[in-house]
């Protein structure tokens, strides 16, 4: 594969440059690019820009793309339901997809109970209703979440959300009765602390917790990402979220899993709290469940999702008819092209080659993950760990100008995040590390 670099250099004389001068002239700020190459096609984990430079992706749309660009699978379904119907409304005239999908998803989210399903737009509004639900079925207000965990960007997900900029400053007063307590952190744990003793100390402090700032009779569920994605791709021991789970089962309240980032075969098992031997009372999805169409879900036990009342869940464009059939279509592609297994392939060759820049680099402080939901933390001092922002920021912009696009994460914004199709071939994936490799070393 041959990706071109040439044109990278010279962006003041692109076409993407031209759209980006009138992308800043009619759309507001807020939005952000992490690169300015304006898109012209996506297959797998290849992008072509409006210039003919093509980049390999790793940041999958923020992990959303598992089964990679425009997948032939997933296109064929889109365009077969649009030749047949856009859009109905669930709520006006319901169709089969909905229901089918829906019963999918049931079957294969973790937990043999009766489950249902319900379909919505995006991540946060699936949040959003979780809690819904989750308020309605135990008659109780409060929710707890965890330091550096991210949920979503309008008001109640804002509020659940942990790190304050660039996601929350200036935007409140935010919504009551949301509360925090800490998610380990093994990597930044106090000197001489082992993960083991931070896990206790953690779950001990949940019953201070409980004393100090609200009664445990007074919380309907704590949210918990499985393994924290906009923090930094933080990944907690088996022994913490199954204490979380006690603590939820002993209080009478519900645990929600946010699968949001780490679901559908992204770290190397169909869903993230596989590897926890948890079963949720109530799960969110959204991003790789329909390959970038919009669609989120919230799946639970039935008796907590029939809690509401007909006419208190839904939404116009909830479950359309398009994203439910590119999602069916997705979760064939999983299980058809052994994603799952894929996913673990490609997370062996990201942690050797992580784990070698390791060696190699000192400002690599950390490699950690689950599958290919991979990380690096970069740091200036690898005794002091302090956290090296500025030079994530560089080799980010390096990658894009070298062929590579790569995210950054983290509440210090000193962690690389990967997240690559789980369908790109080992060439891509080598050459994609060969540039991130020559990014550490050019910007350290």
């Amino acid at each position: 594969m041959n990706i071109q670099n040439k044109e990278l250099q010279d962006v003041e004389k692109s076409t993407s440059a031209s759209l980006h001068e009138r992308r800043m002239k009619a759309v507001p700020r807020g939005p952000y690019n992490i690169t300015q190459h304006y898109v012209e096609t996506a297959k797998g984990a290849i992008i072509e820009d409006v210039d003919g430079n093509r980049l390999i992706d790793f940041a999958g749309g923020i992990g959303m793309q598992n089964v990679g660009h425009c997948h032939p699978k997933v296109a064929k379904a889109i365009t077969e339901q649009v030749n047949k119907a856009i859009h109905t409304c669930f709520h006006v005239a319901p169709y089969e997809s909905y229901i089918e999908l829906a019963e999918r998803l049931n079957e294969i989210t973790p937990g043999v109970m009766e489950k249902k399903t319900l379909f919505l737009n995006s991540g946060a509004e699936a949040v959003e209703n979780a809690v819904k639900i989750a308020r309605k079925y135990t008659g109780k207000p409060g929710i707890i979440s965890f330091e550096r965990g991210y949920h979503g960007r309008t008001l109640l997900t804002m509020s659940l959300t942990s790190k304050v900029k660039p996601y929350k400053h200036g935007f409140g007063p935010f919504a009551n009765s949301t509360y925090k307590i800490p998610y380990p952190y093994y990597y930044r744990a106090p000197e001489g602390m082992s993960p083991d003793d931070l896990d206790n100390y953690l779950l001990n402090q949940i019953e201070n917790f409980f004393i100090a700032d609200v009664a445990s009779d007074e919380i309907a569920a704590i949210i918990m990402e499985p393994i924290q994605g906009e923090g930094g791709f933080v990944v907690p021991s088996k022994k913490f979220v199954q204490g979380i789970a006690r603590v939820c089962e002993k209080n009478n309240i519900l645990f929600i899993a946010d699968e949001i980032q780490t679901g559908f075969g992204r770290t190397g098992k169909l869903f993230a709290m596989d590897h926890f031997n948890v079963t949720p009372d109530i799960m969110t999805m959204s991003k790789s469940l329909a390959a970038g169409m919009p669609l989120s879900a919230v799946t639970g036990r039935a008796e907590i999702m029939d809690a509401p009342d007909i006419a208190q869940l839904g939404g116009t464009f909830g479950g359309s008819p398009v994203s439910c059939a590119a999602s069916l279509a997705v979760l064939d592609v999983i299980e058809e092209e052994n994603l799952v297994e894929k996913s673990n392939k490609v997370g062996s060759i990201l942690q050797n080659r992580l784990n070698l820049m390791k060696e190699k680099y000192s400002v690599v402080g950390d490699v950690r993950g689950l599958g290919s939901m991979c990380a690096i933390e970069l740091v200036k001092d690898r005794h002091t760990k302090e956290p090296a922002k500025e030079l994530a920021g560089k080799i980010v912009n390096y990658c894009s100008e070298h062929g590579l696009i790569v995210l950054s994460a983290g509440m210090f914004g000193n962690v690389l995040r990967f997240l690559p199709p789980l369908v790109i071939n080992e060439d891509e994936l080598q050459q994609g590390l060969d540039i991130l490799e020559k990014a550490i070393d050019a910007c350290k």
